[in-house]
């Protein structure tokens, strides 16, 4: 089977260990441990649905399952400078869990002051709030629940791009302020069918996009450091582009779908934003700092950049003053693609088990490390 095949592909990519590394056991040692959660508060919200388990309130779901085991469990959203509730727990926590939405920053400078920490767990997907090579270099193990929420972030890419084709925002607008004008909707509005959608990355999240995208009778196109297998894109319906660039020239729209890296932060500058066709639809769902804020805020107040959603940004939470709440022809929101119901209710699972295999001393499945022995994923070389 082909999640078979990425299993194995994935442990030999990240388990060949490095002797200049000094890796801390992964397995528990007998005794309680300090697990600590950071999630973002849900306040009145977090009564609304019992399955809304992404939450500080509702701290995956796992509280009574770990308190019963003898372990000591912190929860809180406070997570930014030296005097928040996470820095008070950093020296003697094991276990940390985060979320991409509300992402705890794990520094080179929190990761050498956590002498305990072993394990580093992403409720979800994208493990980018960690700094990777010093987890490595420290020995850590990082993991994420891959899978969880890849069809909750397609499903959200693909309602952007026809919010953006269709130019629904200003017409939604109007009958919140109670007016009626079809031309200024219209003069900008457009079909889906016929254009040229091309994503950067074609992984988990890219390929579920393209194959949602083939029933509209697009051109797609993908870039990815790995090509798909020749019956995979036929069925699909895509092209591999070997050249960014010359992928990027033919798109009336993009979508971004390559992980965080040093080689993709700020991979869409000024230089590469001109590149772009006049009029460029650009869907972001990847992470924020692979963008130049600056020059996507320039490119959409010049009409270059036709129209940009997405629901990344960097920092996270976003500040009252990011340039991207206030540029034009823009549908962002915060960071919730990924954290659908459907999509905790997977991650939350994700999380207990790799939890009750780190106290048992067993391997995670091999798709979900991030930093193993000292290697990174692939992904994130």
């Amino acid at each position: 089977m082909a999640m078979s095949r990425v299993a194995s592909t994935a442990a030999r990519a990240i388990t060949s260990p490095s002797s200049l590394v000094f890796t801390r056991e992964l397995q528990a040692s007998p005794g309680p441990k300090k697990i600590v959660g950071v999630f973002y508060k849900a306040n009145e919200y977090a009564e609304m649905n019992p399955n809304f388990l992404g939450c500080a309130e509702n701290a995956l779901g796992i509280r009574e399952w770990l308190e019963s085991k003898g372990h000591q469990y912190i929860v809180t959203p406070d997570k930014e400078g030296p005097d928040c509730e996470l820095e008070k727990h950093i020296p003697d926590l094991h276990v940390l869990i985060s979320t991409p939405f509300h992402p705890a920053y794990v520094t080179a400078e929190r990761i050498k002051k956590a002498k305990n920490l072993q394990l580093l767990l992403t409720a979800g997907i994208g493990s980018d709030h960690v700094d990777l090579k010093a987890a490595a270099a420290a020995g850590l193990t990082v993991a994420e629940v891959t899978g969880s929420n890849t069809v909750s972030v397609a499903e959200d890419e693909l309602m952007r791009i026809l919010i953006l084709v269709r130019n629904f925002l200003p017409g939604h607008h109007q009958v919140i302020n109670g007016e009626w004008n079809v031309a200024a909707i219209a003069h900008r509005a457009y079909d889906l069918e016929g254009k040229t959608v091309g994503t950067v990355g074609a992984g988990r999240i890219g390929r579920l996009l393209l194959q949602r995208l083939k029933p509209f009778n697009c051109n797609l196109l993908y870039h990815d450091r790995l090509k798909m297998d020749s019956e995979l894109e036929n069925q699909i319906g895509a092209k591999f582009e070997e050249d960014l660039d010359k992928m990027l020239s033919k798109c009336d729209i993009v979508v971004i779908n390559t992980p965080l890296t040093e080689k993709t932060k700020g991979m869409f500058d000024k230089e590469r934003i001109a590149k772009l066709k006049k009029g460029v639809l650009i869907v972001n769902n990847a992470r924020g700092a692979i963008m130049e804020t600056q020059a996507v805020v320039d490119a959409c107040n010049s009409g270059h950049i036709a129209g940009y959603s997405g629901d990344v940004w960097y920092p996270q939470p976003a500040p009252k003053d990011h340039p991207w709440r206030y540029m034009p022809n823009q549908a962002m929101t915060p960071h919730i693609s990924g954290t659908t119901i459907d999509a905790q209710l997977r991650y939350a699972a994700g999380t207990k088990d790799m939890l009750d295999r780190y106290f048992k001393g067993e391997d995670f499945p091999a798709e979900n490390y991030i930093v193993k022995d000292g290697e990174l994923a692939p992904q994130y070389r």
